[in-house]
């Protein structure tokens, strides 16, 4: 190099100027980001009573999914200086468990009840509602019997959606609490039965029940009450009332309450063959009542669901012999 040319200085590195892993890490945090927006956006859209009318955990998320993809969002947009190891590493793992919270908010969106559950869920001279943040009552206006009836509903699904379903057991005197579960999942729910016993003082004698994975759960609540949940003097499990639902293992050995499952003949989920194989882990006599044409979806009010059946008998009269099963179910127990 000639005397007379002076070499360059050398610059400083810039510590602003993204990597190209910097750079696909802030492109997937904004597009998680937006996909978190949409959700959000999507489920206020179409299941906004749902949301407002079931239990508060789902709102709460829908709230933190919110402001989680506003503040991340807001990161992305700000440029940062690339920050390699660790902490990209949990950058990544961060994006990876945002990415599944937001798919997991997207399944959890409730199937929404529809008519005429919601006519069913307003008072009149027969039956009287009341409605709070983790249950809603239904109660024979003149005071009712002392049977009580506990209902868990499916997964995901609007508890309301039940209620034209078993407001027939209220209007023949028996009072029906229906649980709203957390994120609509009744396994987080399993300590609604001993509330709806403190909503309910005066009932002598209790069934529990349940749609699908409701069913399920209010199996092992009656069997859990046969094993000294109700040594401490609360009314007893009398009846367990299934809805397309069996259990989850063998209580035909230890539940003492009567046993009624209804189910449907052309059911895509609970399937004839898994009613069928429910036999044997219920007690002997356990009776069974098959409503011909019917679906999966026809003991509730919420639409079709996926990987269901077609049904051949409609909506109204599939509820009918539902709700008549469910009547003359607890009525029989009442009369004991």
């Amino acid at each position: 190099m000639p005397d007379d040319v002076e070499a360059p200085a050398p610059t400083a590195p810039n510590r602003l100027a993204p990597s190209t892993v910097a750079t696909w890490l802030r492109r997937a945090t904004l597009l998680v980001a937006a996909a978190a927006l949409v959700v959000v956006a999507w489920v206020c859209a179409t299941a906004w009573g749902a949301v407002v009318h079931g239990h508060p955990a789902y709102a709460v998320l829908l709230a933190l999914t919110l402001a989680g993809a506003l503040v991340a969002g807001l990161r992305a947009l700000r440029p940062r200086p690339s920050r390699p190891g660790w902490r990209r590493a949990g950058r990544v793992a961060l994006l990876v468990l945002g990415a599944a919270g937001v798919a997991l908010v997207a399944w959890l969106r409730p199937f929404v009840a529809v008519e005429p559950a919601l006519a069913a869920m307003r008072s009149d001279d027969a039956v009287t509602v009341t409605e709070g943040a983790t249950r809603f009552v239904l109660a024979p206006a003149d005071g009712g019997d002392g049977t009580a009836v506990f209902f868990q509903p499916g997964a995901r699904v609007d508890a309301r959606a039940y209620a034209a379903v078993l407001r027939p057991l209220a209007e023949a005197g028996h009072t029906v609490v229906v649980a709203k579960q957390p994120l609509g999942i009744a396994f987080l729910a399993v300590g609604a039965f001993d509330d709806a016993r403190t909503a309910v003082p005066g009932a002598d004698r209790w069934v529990v029940g349940g749609h699908s994975l409701g069913g399920t759960v209010a199996a092992m609540e009656a069997d859990a009450d046969d094993a000294g949940a109700a040594a401490d003097g609360a009314a007893p499990v009398d009846g367990l009332l299934l809805f397309a639902s069996y259990p989850a293992g063998d209580v035909s050995g230890t539940l003492t309450a009567a046993v009624e499952s209804v189910s449907a003949s052309r059911d895509g989920l609970a399937t004839p063959a898994k009613i069928e194989a429910s036999r044997s882990d219920l007690p002997a006599d356990a009776t069974f009542t098959v409503v011909d044409g019917a679906v999966h979806a026809q003991f509730g009010d919420y639409g079709p669901q996926p990987g269901d059946g077609t049904p051949t008998l409609s909506h109204d009269d599939a509820r009918a012999q539902i709700s008549a099963a469910a009547v003359a179910f607890v009525d029989g127990l009442a009369a004991r």
